[in-house]
């Protein structure tokens, strides 16, 4: 009975890895912008690295099983062998010498892909602005040069560098779009920055990469790049809702809700993002260009606070 058993349940675990796998994307093997491209190739270089270990082990064990086989007389047989420096020196070299190369590849590749560096683009691209506020369970994103925002979409104009300034109003997220690379958290009370670039159009998902709740399944958003004039007229459509979006309005949208639909704001007020974050941190905000420590308005942030 087990004989038959186990052959069924074998061909059984192999068609639900292949169902799985089937529902699978590889969004970060298939980058759209030169931050995502880095983080490919690291993750390629890395990999063949370690399988210069990896094969020759399976390999050279699968050869040693057969070659000293019980049936295979011929074989040498030595019971007292207890040591060879040969293969001391191999096993030890070789692997220190990878473990090596990765080092020094993950370090450069680390500081050359640092979050909080400014991208390079090229002459008269200016970079555009985005703020990022990650809610239950939703997106806000808030273009304070434009004085709009936006719920689960945000759009960026391509090859023009994005700087984010990354926080919170519930707890802690992590900010991530695969085909552009670099996850980053969004925490209460503080900012984090990233640095993105789309170098081709097309329309990305982007998600949070950290479990925050029950309807953390559907907190996606998509980041839409699109040329220039695309991008313009993105903008004015945002323009022209009818929403608005201040510290009276915020409670509402702030509220939990699961599979938000999209939604614009044709204005934001200009202090939202620095009261949401010094709500979470006794009322101080950091000055980006500065580093120093701000405080808030008072009436901002008991504005704010209405929600709670």
């Amino acid at each position: 009975m087990k004989k038959k058993i186990l052959p069924r349940l074998t061909k059984l675990m192999s068609l639900s890895s292949a169902a799985l796998l089937a529902g699978c994307t590889w969004d970060t093997l298939d980058p759209k912008g030169v931050v995502g491209a880095q983080e490919k190739s690291l993750i390629l270089t890395s990999t063949y690295a370690m399988l210069l270990v990896v094969i020759p082990v399976c390999i050279l064990t699968l050869l040693f099983a057969w070659q000293h086989r019980q049936s295979n007389t011929s074989a040498e047989y030595l019971p007292k062998w207890s040591h060879s420096n040969k293969i001391e020196v191999i096993i030890w070299a070789i692997p220190s010498l990878i473990i090596l190369f990765l080092a020094v590849l993950t370090y450069q590749t680390c500081h050359s892909l640092d979050p909080y560096k400014p991208l390079e683009a090229e002459a008269n691209v200016k970079p555009i602005h985005v703020d990022v506020v990650a809610l239950d369970w939703k997106w806000l994103f808030i273009y304070p040069d434009e004085g709009i925002a936006t719920v689960n979409q945000m759009a960026m104009p391509v090859n023009t560098p994005v700087d984010f300034r990354i926080t919170s109003d519930s707890v802690m997220n992590s900010f991530f779009i695969p085909q552009l690379g670099t996850m980053i958290y969004a925490m209460a009370g503080m900012q984090t920055q990233l640095h993105l670039i789309a170098n081709e159009a097309g329309d990305f998902q982007g998600e949070s990469s950290n479990f925050s709740g029950k309807g953390f399944s559907d907190m996606r958003f998509r980041a839409l790049a699109m040329p220039a004039d695309q991008y313009s007229a993105w903008v004015e459509k945002v323009k022209a809702s009818s929403e608005q979006l201040d510290s009276a309005s915020y409670p509402k949208l702030a509220a939990p809700s699961e599979a938000n639909p999209v939604e614009y704001f044709s204005h934001v007020d200009a202090g939202l993002f620095d009261a949401i974050v010094a709500k979470h941190n006794d009322g101080m905000v950091m000055d980006k260009s500065t580093g120093k420590m701000l405080h808030v308005q008072q009436s901002a942030m008991s504005d704010m606070n209405m929600k709670e």
